[in-house]
């Protein structure tokens, strides 16, 4: 048969399908979440989450010469601190377990660009994502203590901080208390886009951070939602996000790639606990080959418009990337 067009001529080996390959990954693209939490001399296995762990600030140099190891430079914090209230003042103490960690990560490890996660959900004794009235979230109130937290995370030594409440206002008062304090240089990375997703339930388990009633979908988006995702995206860059986040990753990789398409900042896409959950869990049973369905998630998200991919898998996404693996 006399075909012009063959798609399968580039398909025929592995050095040709890699040199047309459209959807490139790298290890500048990839960062790692890690929980610290509040005591001395722990490493406590998170039983959710296979494989990941809760350290001590005076542990958690282990995991990051780890990461180092591999080509991962770039972390983002969750603290977990041993005492919490109603307000989570421990989210924005000077010496907090985040503020801690920081310091220690600047001082021992400068190396490491340092991004955390700013919410009041880890902190609070009610475990929702700010300070409550009537049995909800007050959100002009939040934002104070948030804008606070993300200062606080600065002077210790953020390089980047990333609001994942959903408070409506939080970027520009995050932007403007940020500016205020001489830190208009430091960037935030918004979660924009960050649906009420059952596939957060590892995550709460690790930070304990489980609403003590209700749930947070009046401030989370109803994942039936599509158009409404790009009015928050759009409501943050108005604000001065920097980067747009799309959380979780894997079951929202079309709104990646609607805002990739409607704005012209970075996207990150959050592979969440979930996500990494289901994939251990299969590949301890043997149903799936862990590699090959890992490295596929992570080109799934970057072919869908991502510029940045947070994964609980990035030491062993950068492994494959430096040859033990070759997809």
């Amino acid at each position: 048969m006399k075909l012009r067009q063959r798609p399968r001529r580039l398909r025929g080996n592995e050095v040709l399908r890699k040199m047309v390959r459209e959807t490139r990954i790298s290890r500048e693209s990839l960062v790692y979440p890690m929980f610290v939490m509040d005591g001395a001399d722990k490493v406590e296995e998170i039983a959710s989450l296979p494989g990941q762990y809760r350290y001590t600030v005076d542990r958690m140099g282990e995991e990051i010469s780890r990461l180092e190891s591999v080509g991962i430079n770039k972390v983002m914090l969750f603290g977990i601190p041993e005492v919490k209230d109603e307000i989570g003042s421990q989210a924005y103490a000077q010496d907090g377990v985040i503020q801690r960690a920081l310091e220690y990560l600047k001082e021992e490890h400068p190396y490491m660009y340092r991004i955390t996660d700013v919410c009041m959900c880890e902190y609070t004794s009610h475990g929702h994502c700010g300070v409550l009235k009537d049995n909800d979230v007050d959100n002009d109130e939040t934002l104070k203590l948030l804008a606070r937290t993300a200062v606080s995370h600065v002077k210790a030594g953020a390089q980047m901080v990333a609001p994942s409440d959903m408070m409506d206002g939080r970027i520009a008062a995050i932007r403007e208390a940020l500016d205020e304090e001489g830190f208009a240089e430091v960037p935030i990375m918004s979660y924009s886009v960050k649906y009420a997703s059952a596939f957060y339930g590892p995550f709460r388990d690790a930070a304990g951070s489980a609403p003590a009633f209700g749930n947070r979908k009046s401030y989370q988006m109803d994942y039936h939602n599509r158009r409404e995702a790009l009015k928050e995206a759009m409501l943050d860059v108005s604000e001065g996000a920097d980067i747009i986040m799309v959380k979780p990753a894997m079951s929202y990789l079309d709104l990646v790639r609607e805002i990739h398409d409607n704005t012209n900042i970075p996207i990150a896409a959050y592979s969440v606990s979930g996500e990494y959950a289901m994939v251990k869990a299969a590949a301890q049973r043997g149903w799936i080959n862990e590699t090959e369905v890992v490295y596929e998630m992570a080109a799934s998200a970057f072919r869908a418009g991502a510029d940045i991919y947070i994964t609980y898998y990035a030491k062993e996404i950068a492994e494959y990337l430096k040859g033990e693996w070759i997809g």
